[in-house]
């Protein structure tokens, strides 16, 4: 059975706001992301549907605090909190948390493609 831990996968993204380390567990992708300040993610998701992620995630606050907004309602989460986030969200969250994410990765990878291309033209136009 495949398995990961945040101390043997490796780092796929450090950013000056995340670190990310990512592996696939058959059709799962496990995200383990520390993040380094305050972070509102909307400007990464402008191109999705809805400018929000379209993913259903399933995951586990080890410390800090995580808050999901839809357009309807908003639910935080703490360190110690299991959660489930439908589709159509846009995260907010406090510097120094950590989370350990599960998502489908056939849904995950193009998202992670336009977030990719979000932050590259973020970096562009701060140049």
């Amino acid at each position: 059975m495949p398995s990961a831990s945040r101390q043997t996968t490796p780092v796929g993204i450090d950013l000056d706001v995340v670190e990310g380390r990512y592996a696939e567990l058959g059709d799962y992708t496990v995200a383990f992301e520390t993040f380094k300040t305050d972070l509102d993610v909307a400007p990464y998701f402008r191109g999705l549907p809805g400018d929000a992620c379209p993913c259903e995630h399933v995951g586990y606050v080890t410390s800090g605090q995580l808050t999901f907004r839809w357009p309807d309602h908003e639910e935080t989460y703490v360190e110690g909190d299991a959660y489930v986030a439908a589709p159509g969200h846009q995260p907010l969250i406090a510097g120094g948390t950590s989370v350990v994410e599960f998502s489908r990765t056939a849904d995950l990878e193009p998202v992670q493609r336009v977030i990719g291309r979000n932050i590259e033209a973020m970096a562009e136009a701060g140049r």
